[in-house]
């Protein structure tokens, strides 16, 4: 039976450890900002396969919800630029976004644009539920603001509750354009309620033979362990994790703690490696996408794409171990 770690502390995120006055070098002994060697040989990011294509995607990426949502605050667009040219520099490609997320969808492109690298990502991006006419309109305004007529991967967003009659209509529409070659990938996403929503994802999987299927998944929040992930493997279903650090609560529960020693045996020394290597512990998961405003925390999400994974059995015992901090 699986359980869903619920924490009691109040939500902390790495910025906020830092800013609390803990410095990089303690911070990266309590495994919670990056402790790469510098003089240690960086091995190439895990790559998956996309089961349609077989087309190989690195098993980490990035996603903009809040963090890309920024206007035109030139710092901080700098930074995010930083942060999208270390993830391409470091081999991994995909990068998610939204209409949903503020300015997310703009910033994005503008910054792929100034890094002239739209053809080094792996650009998706979704559109909600909605009729015909609305949809084509986002979609639209979707390819002005990421300065590109054609996606990587288009996805209908939040579909666990939704009319099914709508969904049919728009998977029908998103095939037109995957047709005419304006999206390679079309799939579904959901992120509210996540395990009230998993029968009808799985439906949608069994039924439509989808791409993509993009869910919240982490050591908080593991009902897709249940049977989402093995039925996604069956109908060949690519699968993106979002909230993998769950907003935060797992960094909040783990504050002031150092990571296991025997977390060295999956080649995860600092907090943010453990818990994304134990989603990409399960070769179901395609691809992770942690939203990162950092380049040191897009370093990090990379190493976990790096090295050892743990087996089903660590998996287990960290499943222990942080169920044991609440």
């Amino acid at each position: 039976m699986t359980h869903t770690f619920n924490p009691k502390p109040r939500l902390v995120s790495r910025r906020e450890v830092l800013s609390l006055g803990v410095g990089l070098s303690a911070a990266a002994a309590l495994g919670i900002a990056p402790a790469r060697s510098q003089t240690a040989a960086v091995k190439p990011v895990l790559m998956r396969p996309i089961p349609r294509s077989g087309e190989a995607l690195a098993v980490v990426g990035l996603g903009t919800a809040i963090v890309f949502d920024i206007g035109n605050d030139a710092a901080r667009r700098a930074e995010r630029r930083s942060v999208i040219q270390t993830l391409l520099e470091g081999g991994a490609r995909a990068i998610d976004t939204a209409p949903s997320y503020g300015a997310a969808e703009s910033v994005v492109g503008d910054l792929l644009a100034e890094l002239k690298a739209r053809d080094k990502a792996f650009v998706a991006t979704k559109v909600r539920v909605a009729g015909r006419e609305r949809a084509s309109a986002e979609m639209q305004q979707s390819q002005r603001r990421l300065r590109t007529e054609k996606f990587d991967l288009m996805q209908i967003h939040n579909v666990g509750f939704a009319d099914r009659n709508e969904v049919a209509a728009q998977l029908s529409l998103l095939r037109e354009w995957k047709e005419r070659g304006v999206f390679r990938y079309i799939g579904v996403t959901h992120s509210q309620d996540q395990e009230r929503a998993n029968d009808r994802l799985m439906e949608l999987m069994r039924a439509e033979k989808l791409d993509f299927m993009q869910v919240n998944y982490s050591m908080a929040e593991r009902s897709a362990e249940r049977q989402l992930l093995s039925v996604a493997a069956e109908t060949g279903t690519a699968v993106l994790v979002n909230l993998p650090f769950a907003r935060g609560r797992l960094f909040s529960a783990v504050r002031g703690k150092p990571v296991p020693g025997w977390a060295a045996e999956f080649d995860a020394p600092t907090w943010g490696q453990f818990f994304l290597k134990y989603i990409l512990g399960s070769d179901a998961v395609t691809c992770v996408l942690p939203g990162t405003d950092k380049p040191e925390y897009m370093l990090d999400n990379l190493d976990a794409g790096r090295n050892r994974l743990p087996n089903a059995a660590m998996r287990k015992k960290m499943v222990g171990f942080i169920e044991s901090l609440g």
